[in-house]
C-alpha cells in the first residue's frame, strides 16, 4: 500500500469556516455501547475518520453488523459468533479493551488483543483489569492479549487510582447490565464520558452523577436500541481555532458548543486572542499579537492534553517565553523534535514546570517544555508520530518559511474529519500524493 504524503506550501493567513462533527473519542465508544442493545442504534453526526472503520471491523469480526451513511453509523446487534477480537486488530487503537465488559454480558467470555493508539505514553490496563475483577470476572493477561470469563457480573464499588477516561468507560460498560449497584469513585468526567453515559441512559441504563467524581450505576436486565446525535469535537474545534491564530488569520468554527471549550477559550484569551462567540459558531483572532503563557494540562475540566500539541506551535508565535507542563501522558512531548527540526526553539525537561508537582515529578519522564517566541519556522520533511502531533506539524508547515513534506498522514486522517478538504477550504496550499 502506497503511503500518502502531504506537501504544504505556506499561503498566508488561514481564513474561513470549519464545521466539526462528533469526536473520534466519542463515536467509537458509542459503537461499542451499542453492542449491548437488543435493537439497532444509530449515531448521527459521526465523523468520517479512520477510527470508525477500525471499530466497525472489530464489531463485524465478532458477528455484529454495521451500516455507514454520509453522517451516521448504525450498529446492528446480532448473536456473537466469536467472542474474540482478532489479533489482527492488535495495536490499532484502544477500543478492544472496552469490549471486554459487553462481551462478558453477551457470551460469558472474551478475548481482546493488546491496546494500541498513539505512542504518547503508557496506557496501563491494570485499572481496566482491576475493575473487571471487582465485578467478579476472571481475567488473565497474556503476551498477546487479555482473556476474561464470568458467569455474571455483579455490581461493586470501584475507586480509580487516577481519573482515567478509558478505565471509567470500561467500568460504565460493564456496570450498566451488572447485577446490582456500582459506584465509581474518582471517575473521569470529560464531556465524552458524560456523552457516553447519556447514550447508555437513553438505551435504558440507570446512571447518575454524584459530587466528587462519583458515578452511580444501577444495573438493568436489558438495553434497547436508540438514535443519538454526537456533540462537536472539542479537540478538533480548538485545533482549527489555533490554525487561524498561528497564521494571523481567522477561522470560524461551527458545530462545537462553547461549554466544551471554556478552559481553552480563556487560555487563548489570556494570550491575547479576541473572540466572537454565538450560539452557532466561535471565532478567534489575534490582530494585536500574542503573549506567552504558562499552561498545565490536566483531566477535565482542566486544559485537555489533546489541546497542548497545537498550543505548542502557537507558543512559537507568541512574543516571549512560554511554559507547558504535561501531567496526563508522560511521553506526550515525543513530537517536539519534529518542531525543533523546523526551527522551533523548545527546551524539554523532566521536572514539573508551569504548575505544581504532578505524578511524574519523581520519574525520568520528559513532560515539561519552555518555548521561545516569536520564532521563524522553516519548512521541513516531517513524519507525523500520532494524531495530535500530526495536526501540529500541519500548523508549523502553514506558518513556515518554505515548503514542507509531511509523512505518516494516516494518523491525522484517523482522528480528524476530512482534514484535506478542511485545510484547503481555509486557503492552505496542500497537495496530497
Amino acid at each position: 500500500m502506497t503511503e500518502t504524503i502531504w506537501e504544504i506550501e505556506p499561503s498566508g493567513p488561514l481564513r474561513g469556516d470549519v464545521t466539526v462533527r462528533g469526536a473520534k473519542n466519542a463515536v467509537s465508544k458509542h459503537m461499542v455501547a451499542a453492542m449491548l442493545g437488543d435493537e439497532p442504534s444509530t449515531i448521527r453526526n459521526a465523523p468520517d475518520v479512520g477510527e470508525v472503520a477500525i471499530t466497525a471491523g472489530m464489531l463485524e469480526h465478532i458477528g455484529m453488523a454495521t451500516e455507514r451513511t454520509a453522517d451516521a453509523v448504525t450498529v446492528v446487534p446480532k448473536p456473537v459468533s466469536e467472542p474474540s477480537v482478532g489479533k489482527a486488530f492488535s495495536g490499532l487503537n484502544r477500543i478492544p479493551i472496552l469490549m471486554l465488559g459487553p462481551l462478558l454480558h453477551l457470551t460469558g467470555e472474551a478475548f481482546v488483543p493488546l491496546v494500541g493508539g498513539d505512542p504518547i505514553g503508557r496506557r496501563p490496563v491494570d485499572f481496566h483489569v482491576g475493575a473487571l475483577r471487582s465485578f467478579g470476572a476472571e481475567v488473565t493477561l497474556e503476551p498477546d492479549g487479555i482473556h476474561a470469563r464470568a458467569t455474571r457480573l455483579v455490581g461493586t464499588r470501584i475507586e480509580l487510582p487516577y481519573p482515567s477516561v478509558g478505565a471509567t468507560e470500561t467500568t460504565l460498560l460493564a456496570a450498566v447490565r451488572a447485577e446490582g449497584k456500582t459506584v465509581i469513585s474518582n471517575a473521569a468526567t470529560e464531556p465524552e464520558i458524560v456523552e457516553l453515559a447519556l447514550f447508555l441512559q437513553r438505551m435504558g441504563a440507570r446512571i447518575s452523577f454524584a459530587p466528587d467524581r462519583r458515578i452511580v450505576i444501577e444495573g438493568v436486565n436489558r438495553l434497547h436500541g436508540v438514535t443519538t446525535t454526537l456533540g462537536g469535537d472539542r479537540i478538533e474545534a480548538f485545533s482549527y481555532l489555533v490554525a487561524g491564530l498561528v497564521t494571523r488569520g481567522e477561522v470560524r468554527v461551527h458545530g462545537c458548543p462553547q461549554d466544551r471549550l471554556v478552559t481553552a477559550i480563556t487560555t487563548l484569551a489570556r494570550m491575547g486572542a479576541e473572540f466572537e462567540i454565538t450560539d452557532d459558531w466561535i471565532m478567534a483572532s489575534a490582530g494585536n499579537g500574542l503573549r506567552p503563557a504558562a499552561v498545565q494540562t490536566g483531566t477535565h475540566p482542566g486544559f485537555a492534553t489533546d489541546w497542548q500539541t497545537p498550543l505548542m506551535v502557537l507558543f512559537t508565535q507568541a512574543d516571549g517565553m512560554s511554559v507547558l507542563h504535561e501531567t496526563v501522558y508522560e511521553n506526550r512531548l515525543a513530537y517536539v523534535p519534529a518542531l525543533q527540526s523546523m526551527g522551533a526553539e523548545i527546551e524539554t525537561y523532566d521536572t514539573c514546570l508551569g504548575g505544581p508537582a504532578c505524578r511524574y515529578h519523581d520519574t525520568a519522564a520528559v513532560h515539561s517544555a519552555v518555548v521561545r517566541g516569536v520564532t521563524g519556522l522553516r519548512g521541513g520533511d516531517v513524519t507525523m508520530p500520532d494524531i495530535r502531533a500530526g495536526f501540529s506539524a500541519v500548523l508549523a508547515a502553514a506558518v513556515a518559511d518554505g515548503s514542507s513534506t509531511l509523512r505518516g498522514v494516516h494518523h491525522i486522517e484517523r482522528g480528524y474529519h476530512r482534514p484535506v478538504e478542511q485545510f484547503r477550504a481555509l486557503g492552505l496550499n496542500l497537495r496530497a500524493r
